[in-house]
């Protein structure tokens, strides 16, 4: 039997068992629209911590406290008296960041919201390359005499004032009044994050208002990225000789990167698994309709058997029509599963990414599935005897 032949004799059967067609479909449909919205959502999510963490330059160094690993984070020992260290193996006092924080309630007028508020020197916004919309930024005299002025994030000050201008109005954070000396140009949510819920003062002010000495982390800006190695090292060590029980840790972009890429390459692959269930269930489902399918014509197998047909013939017609289903629900699972991405990333904080190679994965998944389940059935007719098989009822 030609190929074209076995193909129209395999539309014909599904067409005329339409329900059973369509329902069986369902099941390919919807698995292969899983799988492609979890792609999607981990290649955006990917494509959105690159765009972040490259939005900082590929000359930073984060200095924190403990190993970078998942579990409890390390509290720090860190103290201003670490940071001038640091400053000192810098040699640039501009080039190194400190800052600690905490959540606090803000409040303006009757207005109030929770936010975090930061404890940052007066060279945070150029280290951490932060815009202002208006007004200006902390100075190293409002660091050095611990004075209450505050710059609001975006969001702080949308919260705070709405449409009104903040700066130079009254704020009260954990019941203590502070100026607003300027407000961050917006930078959006980030994988659900907000990343204008924020408020910079002072890091002394800080550390009075939070009632600790602490600092957090640090941020350094090399200025030649070929001795980032070399200038971590010399932190650390200085770090580990001024607090001798403790450990710290310097990272670059590249290796926050790589961290991230692990993880979130581990949890698109347990996703993508958790969407491949339903394939494989959907994959029985074939195989359990197409057996159905052979028993029900099992008489008309035997006819065609009687009249001159191979049985490669028989086995390629019901193998035809088990990839023709899943590979029609593939393609409906794959106008499903764009449609949804696009509905997760306007109704939902999460990015997705739809690319060529996920549609063209998704469909082949449908195709081998097909393959793969109907290779039984498909078996199972080509090797019915004829004679018994034009007895059946």
């Amino acid at each position: 039997m030609r190929i074209g032949e076995a193909v129209r004799v395999a539309v014909g059967a599904l067409v005329a068992a339409r329900l059973r067609t369509a329902l069986t479909m369902l099941g390919v449909t919807v698995g292969v629209g899983s799988v492609m919205v979890l792609i999607a959502i981990g290649d955006g999510t990917r494509q959105e911590v690159a765009g972040r963490v490259d939005e900082l330059g590929s000359n930073l160094l984060l200095v924190v406290p403990g190993k970078i690993e998942i579990g409890m984070p390390t509290v720090s020992r860190m103290q201003l008296s670490d940071v001038a260290a640091v400053t000192r193996i810098v040699g640039d006092p501009s080039r190194v960041a400190a800052s600690v924080a905490s959540g606090e309630m803000v409040q303006a007028g009757t207005a109030k919201t929770f936010t975090t508020v930061a404890g940052v020197l007066e060279n945070n916004r150029s280290v951490l390359v932060r815009e202002l919309a208006r007004g200006a930024y902390l100075s190293r005299t409002d660091v050095d005499s611990a004075r209450r002025v505050a710059v609001l994030g975006a969001s702080v000050a949308r919260a705070l004032y709405g449409g009104t201008d903040p700066v130079g109005r009254q704020i009260t954070v954990a019941g203590v009044r502070f100026r607003v000396a300027g407000v961050f140009a917006p930078l959006g949510q980030s994988l659900g994050v907000d990343r204008d819920d924020e408020v910079h003062i002072p890091l002394t002010t800080a550390q009075r208002l939070f009632a600790t000495t602490r600092v957090d982390g640090l941020a350094v800006r090399a200025t030649d990225p070929a001795g980032m190695s070399a200038l971590g090292d010399r932190i650390v060590a200085e770090l580990g000789r001024r607090h001798p029980d403790s450990t710290f840790s310097v990272v670059t972009q590249d290796q926050v990167l790589s961290v991230l890429g692990d993880i979130l390459d581990v949890l698109t692959g347990v996703l993508g698994a958790t969407a491949g269930i339903s394939l494989l269930v959907s994959g029985v489902g074939v195989a359990n309709i197409m057996l159905v399918s052979v028993r029900e014509r099992t008489r008309e197998i035997g006819l065609r058997k009687a009249v001159g047909a191979r049985p490669a013939d028989i086995g390629a017609q019901f193998l035809a029509e088990a990839v023709l289903l899943t590979s029609a629900g593939g393609v409906l699972g794959i106008a499903l599963g764009a449609a949804a991405t696009l509905a997760v990333e306007r109704f939902t904080p999460l990015p997705t990414l739809l690319t060529a190679w996920s549609v063209a994965l998704s469909f082949g998944v449908a195709a081998t599935v097909g393959l793969a389940f109907g290779t039984l059935p498909a078996l199972h007719a080509a090797r019915l005897d004829p004679v018994p098989a034009l007895r059946t009822e």
